[in-house]
């Protein structure tokens, strides 16, 4: 019989024991906690922590921000009206106006309509001859140069007398240049379709008096007429009254985070007990408790909105923050009332449940040990999905009229002003719109990464 070749090749050494060593198993990776694990995730995860330093940033540009840039959001710079960021903010120093009297001497050549002085914000003085035939005269100013007797743009003024052939311009003048038009009006005063226009370029113009009263040099009294000084500083420029839109953008963020942080807390924290209550309970009292959610659901918000208004006395060009809070609160719980019951209702037939009742657990040991920490992730992503809708309804509210009215500021009712002048100063609406932007989507994305960092199954995919 032929020997076994593996027996055949034993030694002695073989049949010794193994020396001793550990039977447990080798660990893979650390031991961590819940939340650190979440947290491990979530740090991993670029979107959210980019997000996460922008709702950082965002707090301290509305609570810190103030602090360092100390303007009153309110306050009229009327010598920068929409002036845009970066814009130029030299001013040369002039005399105190004085009304003038009309006189000036025609320029040489055939000129029909020229300007008696400089074109300055104090004033736009036009000096024209006396048009033949005219029973009268009609003054219109237009940003745009006028391509015929249709588009002479503004009517400022309409001079019956024929003799009379002169006008000071004072109304609202900016810093750019103006086309000034003079119309000749027939005996039943109407265009007859004869005009001249003459370009004014206007220059930004301030007093000695001003200077002092604004404080916007040390020593104001060594100022001629001809120097240059720079008016106030604005980073993000001025809105259509001249009110510092960094300012109020700052007013605005405490007022949208004011509502878009109040109201979820409030309607977040009644939907986790409603919808706790009702998980835990069961039984026909869920089934009633649900349907009457189903039907705060089905209620328009926009109608409450309105019967809210009108049930707290909240007129037209009111602010309405009170009744949207309250609207907001008792409309919006349902969602979360939803998630936290189903999460209720799957975490009450986990096995370590069971076994902790069959040990005798309580039902408040149930609801703080085991019910409460097992549906907090559930509760933070709601939060961070229901600030951002609460932002955008705020500013929804207040861009259509219903919700912050000026001159209270928020991102909404800033939004709502800069629309009327978005074709000539785009800044006006594009900071309080980007501001909304921004914040919605951050913490939406912030949202998005609690989500997958706070969800227990990608523990075991890692």
């Amino acid at each position: 019989m032929e020997k076994n070749p593996i027996i055949r090749q034993l030694r002695p050494s073989d049949f010794e024991p193994l020396a001793g060593q550990s039977s447990a198993p080798a660990l893979v990776r650390p031991s961590r906690s819940y939340w650190q694990d979440a947290w491990g995730r979530l740090k991993a995860n670029k979107r959210a922590i980019v997000s996460l330093g922008i709702i950082v940033g965002l707090l301290i540009f509305t609570f810190i921000g103030p602090l360092v840039w100390r303007v009153d959001p309110a306050l009229q710079d009327i010598d920068q009206i929409s002036i845009g960021p970066g814009a130029d903010r030299r001013a040369i120093i002039v005399e105190p106006f004085e009304v003038w009297d009309g006189t000036s001497e025609p320029p040489a050549g055939d000129v029909n309509l020229w300007l008696a002085s400089e074109p300055d914000t104090q004033s736009v003085t036009l000096k024209w001859r006396v048009m033949p035939g005219a029973d009268g005269y009609r003054v219109f100013r237009n940003k745009y140069q006028p391509e015929n007797a249709q588009t002479l743009g503004l009517p400022l003024l309409t001079i019956n007398n024929p003799e009379l052939n002169y006008y000071e311009d004072r109304l609202n003048l900016s810093p750019e240049t103006y086309y000034y038009s003079i119309a000749e009006l027939n005996e039943l005063g109407q265009l007859t379709g004869n005009y001249d226009t003459v370009t004014a370029d206007v220059r930004r113009v301030i007093t000695v008096d001003e200077v002092a009263a604004r404080n916007l040099v040390t020593e104001p009294e060594t100022l001629q007429p001809g120097d240059e000084v720079q008016l106030s500083w604005h980073p993000l420029g001025t809105d259509y009254l001249g009110r510092d839109m960094l300012a109020r953008l700052m007013a605005g963020a405490r007022v949208s985070l004011f509502i878009g942080l109040l109201a979820p807390l409030f309607f977040v924290a009644f939907g986790v007990i409603y919808g706790a209550t009702s998980g835990f309970v069961g039984g026909r009292l869920d089934s009633l408790m649900m349907r009457f959610a189903d039907f705060v659901v089905a209620l328009p918000f926009l109608l409450f909105m309105i019967l809210f208004q009108v049930v707290f006395g909240i007129g037209p060009g009111e602010s309405g923050i009170f009744p949207m809070l309250v609207a907001l609160i008792i409309l919006s719980w349902p969602a979360t009332a939803r998630l936290v019951r189903g999460q209720i209702l799957q975490i009450r037939e986990e096995a370590y449940v069971s076994a902790a009742r069959l040990l005798g657990a309580s039902q408040n040991y149930l609801i703080l040990r085991h019910m409460i920490p097992n549906t907090l992730g559930v509760i933070l992503v709601t939060l961070t999905f229901a600030v951002p809708a609460a932002i955008f309804t705020e500013a929804f509210l207040s861009f259509i009229g219903m919700g912050v009215a000026p001159p209270t500021a928020s991102w909404g009712s800033m939004c709502n002003e800069g629309l009327k002048t978005m074709l000539t100063h785009p800044h006006e609406l594009i900071f309080p719109a980007a501001m909304i932007s921004i914040t919605v989507l951050a913490f939406n994305l912030l949202g998005d990464g609690l989500r997958d960092a706070l969800d227990a199954k990608m523990r075991n995919t890692e």
